[in-house]
This record gives structure tokens, sequence and C-alpha cells, in this order.
């Protein structure tokens, strides 16, 4: 499983929605439900799931799906 595959799964966990499709460029204006309580969430769910620990600024400067792939495969690697 790739990574975006990965992050979708997570996605369509916080979200309770299993045809939710996210693209690099999908945004919290995107998904009717992604409030800052759920940005909370995900966090939580990625860090859990890929066994990383992001930065409070990396967490604050996360525009889109894209950006908090390329956080976490940045953590991965180090």
């Amino acid at each position: 499983m790739d990574l975006q595959q990965e992050v979708q799964k997570i996605f369509r966990d916080i979200f309770d929605d299993d045809n939710l499709k996210i693209q690099r460029e999908t945004t919290m204006t995107d998904i009717e439900d992604w409030d800052s309580l759920a940005q909370m969430e995900l966090v939580v769910a990625m860090e859990k799931h890929f066994k990383i620990r992001f930065r409070v600024n990396e967490i604050a400067e996360m525009r889109n799906v894209g950006e908090m792939m390329d956080a976490i495969a940045s953590r991965m690697k180090g």
C-alpha cells in the first residue's frame, strides 16, 4: 500500500466515509466535516499509524493533503 492509499484510509476512518477520495490538493474546504477538531484527530491518527511525531509548526503549516503526506514522508526518512 502506498502512502496516499494509507492516508486515504485514515481520512475515510476519521470522516466515516468509505467513498471519500483525497488528492494532494484536497484542503479543509473540500471536506465538509474537516474542522479544527477533525484536523487534530487526523494528526493523532497519522502519528499513531506511521509511528511519527509532527512538530507544532509543521501542523500549522499544512495547507492540504499533499503537504501532510510530504511531512509524513519526511518524518519517516529521518
